[in-house]
């Protein structure tokens, strides 16, 4: 079991869930991480799962497993105001029951003129891990920031139509197999991922267009505290 488990992780991650290798996350996230590397500051990774982007950064999770090296509920943070220089969400806050709180918590423990990396989901399918509430479009991500009192720096798609597109024709394929066969579900959206991967391709010639706020996959921000 634990064999298996292992290569279908593999799998999602190598297909589905690839999105954290395109290029403009990549950029974003060595912008922002490259922030530690002339200072002695540590940085803090919430909901860090299994990676480890840097290592200045504190991994936080809700469970020690992983990389995790402290666990804590993203709304209520161990940690005195001002610690970290810089903070990394990615494709966390959907997963919170409060996600206005919790960029407030955020932004508490960032110390002025720090940087938060905001990495949200917009064209989703429903991915309960625990819980799944909420999609962000643009300005909601505006708000989020915002409402925390953290300035805009960038705001723009991670992940375009071509993901958006993507993730619907997948789940939708998977979805309609499911309805006549329950079981189908898994195995089918594990080819549906393989044959429609090629629509990822449409991300970048689509991403400078004047309706590019229509399906993208996700957003990617940079909020700054103020001095």
């Amino acid at each position: 079991m634990g064999e298996r488990g292992g290569w279908r992780r593999r799998f999602v991650r190598r297909w589905w869930a690839s999105h954290n290798d395109s290029g403009r996350i990549r950029r974003a996230l060595t912008e922002v991480l490259g922030e530690l590397d002339s200072t002695p500051e540590l940085g803090l990774n919430l909901a860090c799962g299994e990676e480890r982007l840097h290592p200045k950064l504190v991994h936080v999770d809700r469970v020690r497993s992983g990389a995790a090296e402290v666990q804590a509920d993203a709304h209520r943070l161990p940690f005195p105001g001002d610690s970290f220089r810089v903070i990394v969400s990615q494709e966390t806050v959907e997963h919170l029951e409060d996600p206005f709180a919790a960029l407030r918590e955020m932004a508490r423990v960032l110390r002025p003129g720090g940087a938060l990396y905001l990495q949200v989901p917009f064209v989703l399918g429903y991915h309960p891990g625990p819980e799944d509430y909420w999609r962000f479009t643009g300005a909601g991500v505006r708000r989020l920031l915002g409402q925390a009192g953290l300035r805009v720096e960038k705001l723009e798609p991670a992940l375009g139509a071509g993901t958006g597109l993507y993730r619907v024709a997948v789940e939708f394929v998977a979805g309609a197999a499911a309805r006549l066969v329950p079981a189908a579900y898994l195995p089918v959206k594990g080819v549906a991922s393989l044959l429609c991967f090629p629509l990822r391709a449409l991300d970048g010639p689509l991403h400078a267009g004047p309706q590019r706020d229509r399906i993208p996959g996700g957003y990617l921000a940079i909020g700054r505290k103020p001095d």
